[in-house]
């Protein structure tokens, strides 16, 4: 399976013309640093924080007068063509519900919404102007994944998935010194809708969505404990969610007690597994075989970054699939496993899908 799905309709009209809401995300250095594409251009930044605005003019040797204080103003006057949010979760509906009656496409960084509510809201104000909403995590851009779901998935190499085990997430975001606007919010139970368990279970959800090709869980069971009450006393800062599809089980394990950074998947089969250890590692067992593997980006086609196919996905050069994993269809299953999560949680009960009124 290539990335992406080409469209021989498209017509590219020059670079897709970019603006940032909200620059606070520890992500957004990813587009400071290159803000100009062969297919996009960063036009101006919404931030309401001097300070920090003042900081990363100064840190990428950006122009003042790419930066607004006011996102509405900002639209107004660059009027962009597609917004990138990295600012709180919570600020995600308010730039859709901004950007959508005109027309701008936008693409936050996971998760998609703090709950449930938020994401239906976003979901369809998208639906009602036509535009784009997609969702970025670092893990999208991961070559291992690809070769993973190629051999799982599109060869069934391992037979029928029956078991997959995600984990994500590292020492904790003040342990690894996170800028502290980032901290701030991503701390915050309402600014980032939870702790752990939003920040890094997005991640499992939003893969086995992807590898159950948009199948939804039929329940959701999830524990949830903060064990640094010093530093997290608002949120949670471990999670384990276990999702049961009636052949198979998903456990993610999201954490900020991770001893070290960490990103991957162990997906089993009915004979055999594959585990992608990192960006780039890949080990199988296939009929009782082991092998390792490197993948590189270049092999997979990975040349692009989160901007360049948000952008070809704007110029319809590149059509999602529904379950893709930056697709809204996609990440609407991911917020309904995190929202069944934290009931779970909260209440200390199996959440069955069914008796949900999504």
């Amino acid at each position: 399976m290539s990335l992406w799905t080409f469209s021989v309709t498209g017509q590219n009209t020059g670079p897709v013309k970019l603006a940032i809401a909200g620059s606070s995300h520890g992500h957004v250095p990813w587009i400071l640093r290159h803000p100009s594409g062969d297919n996009y251009l960063l036009a101006a930044i919404s931030e309401t924080n001097k300070v920090l605005h003042q900081k990363q003019a100064k840190q990428f040797q950006l122009f003042e007068d790419m930066f607004y204080d006011n996102l509405e103003f900002m639209l107004e006057s660059v009027k962009p063509e597609a917004v990138l949010a990295f600012g709180s979760i919570q600020d995600h509906l308010k730039v859709v519900e901004a950007c959508a009656p005109r027309g701008i496409h936008v693409m936050v960084e996971k998760p998609l919404a703090t709950g449930w509510a938020e994401a239906k809201k976003m979901h369809a104000l998208a639906r009602q102007y036509g535009i784009h909403l997609l969702v970025n995590y670092e893990t999208t851009w991961y070559p291992g994944y690809y070769h993973l779901y190629d051999k799982v998935v599109s060869e069934k190499t391992i037979g029928n998935i029956r078991r997959a085990v995600f984990h994500h997430g590292h020492q904790g975001p003040k342990e690894i010194g996170v800028s502290e606007e980032f901290l701030a919010w991503l701390t915050d139970p309402d600014l980032n809708g939870g702790g752990a368990l939003i920040d890094f279970g997005c991640y499992g959800a939003n893969m086995m969505t992807w590898l159950m090709q948009g199948r939804e869980p039929i329940s959701v069971w999830a524990i949830t404990q903060t064990l640094k009450p010093e530093y997290y006393s608002a949120v949670d800062d471990d999670a384990i969610i276990v999702c049961d599809y009636g052949d198979a089980t998903a456990i993610i394990q999201a954490s900020w007690n991770w001893p070290m950074n960490r990103k991957d998947a162990e997906i089993y089969g009915e004979n055999g597994y594959f585990f992608s250890l990192n960006r780039n590692e890949v080990v199988s067992l296939i009929n009782g075989k082991k092998q390792s593997e490197l993948i590189s980006d270049k092999s997979l086609e990975l040349t692009y970054k989160p901007f360049m196919y948000f952008a070809d996905v704007i110029r319809d050069k590149i059509k999602m699939e529904p379950y893709d994993l930056s697709s809204p269809e996609n990440n609407l299953v991911v917020m309904k496993i995190l929202e069944a999560a934290k009931i779970s949680a909260r209440e200390g009960r199996l959440i069955y899908f069914k008796d949900i009124e999504w």
